[in-house]
């Protein structure tokens, strides 16, 4: 059996050495000893308390799940660096997302050529029919944010859920259409170069 771990008087090392060998209580400590400071650095980059933990939660889970695999030296400089990593990554994330559907938004089935028009009605018609494939409340909240511009505060207020709610069914609604519209992107490409 083994004996509690003082966290005052264990260093780094031992507890990274014990965690290696699948100790959970040495986890735990770890977790404790350094899961505000994490949680400061994730929050002063994103400026969002549910995406700082989400963030820390990420890595903490990461450690654990790669314990046997993961030679750290250094946690503090690890967790730093993890942060600034999945702040980047999360950016790199949104930037993808969110000109697709601007393209979306920004073509209306106006001013195009007769062969392009049918092909955007074509595109609409996917587009519609993908949507509706959505459970009912994650389409509702789709809608109000790319139909209706809606930010996801207010979305979270007039549905009476949380804004976190409102951000997870958000990205589980872009990922299956960006997978399932993404054969089409081109299509959208080029009808949007043949406007005017």
């Amino acid at each position: 059996m083994m004996n509690l771990i003082d966290p005052n008087n264990t260093g780094d090392v031992l507890l990274l050495q014990q965690i290696e060998r699948g100790c959970k209580s040495s986890f735990n400590l770890l977790f404790e000893k350094y899961w505000d400071k994490a949680y400061a650095d994730a929050y002063r980059r994103v400026k969002d308390s549910d995406l700082a933990k989400d963030i820390v939660q990420e890595i903490f889970t990461h450690i654990w799940l790669k314990r046997e695999s993961l030679h750290i030296d250094n946690l503090p400089a690890y967790l730093n660096i993890a942060v600034r990593n999945k702040v980047f990554k999360l950016v790199e994330k949104q930037k993808h997302i969110h000109p697709f559907f601007d393209i979306l938004e920004s073509m209306p089935a106006t001013n195009l050529k007769a062969d392009d028009n049918l092909l955007w009605k074509e595109f609409l018609i996917s587009y519609e029919a993908l949507l509706n494939t959505l459970p009912p409340k994650r389409q509702i909240i789709f809608r109000m944010h790319f139909q209706e511009d809606l930010p996801t505060k207010e979305i979270a207020s007039q549905l009476g859920i949380t804004r976190k709610t409102v951000q997870n069914q958000l990205g589980k609604a872009i990922e299956k259409l960006k997978i399932s519209l993404s054969p089409l992107l081109p299509l959208v490409i080029i009808l949007l170069s043949s406007r005017g």
